[in-house]
């Protein structure tokens, strides 16, 4: 409470004293804290990039998946499993589609050979797996680094307050006063560097948390079609003896 209470105060104050806005504040900054700042930009870029980037690709994918879930069922329903690869292949961006295919392909594959039944299940269940695991590590592209940055972009804007502070006691040293006119500098720097390290790790922590809850929500689709095509597969070689 003491520490909001001090920056409020020198808010006030340097907002009666330089004018308060991001120019003034920009100009007052030193070469540290505006290399902080274009390093926080580069962060925040980088993580809006990935943000559009996953929108959009997990609104294509649940797109996609509710309508190849109904006409792939059909398919299969009719034993038409030709017809569901094309379906399948025809849904790329489907985080379901990308996974019914290997199974459907691996299974397809070993269908007029004389192995084992059981063999070509096992194939089939393996090619699902690979599947999963590839289209989640797809699906978390990007990801790790909305992390990163959530957790390192406070320390960035830190490291720059650290400096502004210091040129503060310089500029209090050097012109032998302890007005504001001598720390304002120092503290606008501080200021500005902690604030936008927040503001670049506030979202990107945000955003990190809701892409986590899609893909597990992905994930438990993929491994429910994965069993649900396995059963399938079952069904239909039992059909044959």
């Amino acid at each position: 409470m003491l520490l909001f209470k001090l920056n409020l105060l020198a808010l006030t104050l340097l907002q009666a004293e330089i004018g308060f806005d991001m120019r003034s504040m920009w100009n007052q900054s030193g070469v540290v804290a505006k290399s902080v700042i274009i390093v926080l930009a580069i962060m925040s870029a980088w993580s809006i990039g990935v943000m559009i980037d996953r929108v959009l690709a997990y609104s294509a994918a649940r797109k996609q998946s509710r309508e190849f879930a109904p006409l792939v069922a059909g398919c299969l329903k009719e034993g038409k499993i030709d017809e569901a690869i094309n379906v399948s292949e025809q849904n790329k961006k489907s985080h379901l589609a990308k996974v019914v295919v290997a199974g459907l392909q691996e299974f397809q594959a070993h269908q007029s050979s004389s192995e084992i039944p059981g063999e070509a299940i096992e194939a089939s269940k393996r090619a699902l797996e690979r599947a999963t695991a590839i289209t989640n590590a797809e699906l978390k592209r990007g990801i790790s680094g909305l992390a990163t940055i959530g957790s390192t972009a406070p320390f960035v804007g830190l490291f720059g307050t650290v400096f502004g502070i210091i040129s503060a006691f310089q500029g209090m040293s050097s012109e032998k006063s302890t007005g504001l006119s001598a720390v304002a500098g120092g503290i606008s720097e501080a200021l500005i560097t902690t604030a936008f390290g927040l503001f670049v790790a506030v979202p990107a922590v945000w955003m990190f948390n809701y892409f986590n809850s899609k893909i597990e929500s992905f994930d438990v689709e993929m491994n429910n079609s994965s069993s649900e095509l396995i059963d399938y597969f079952l069904k239909k070689r039992g059909g044959k003896r």
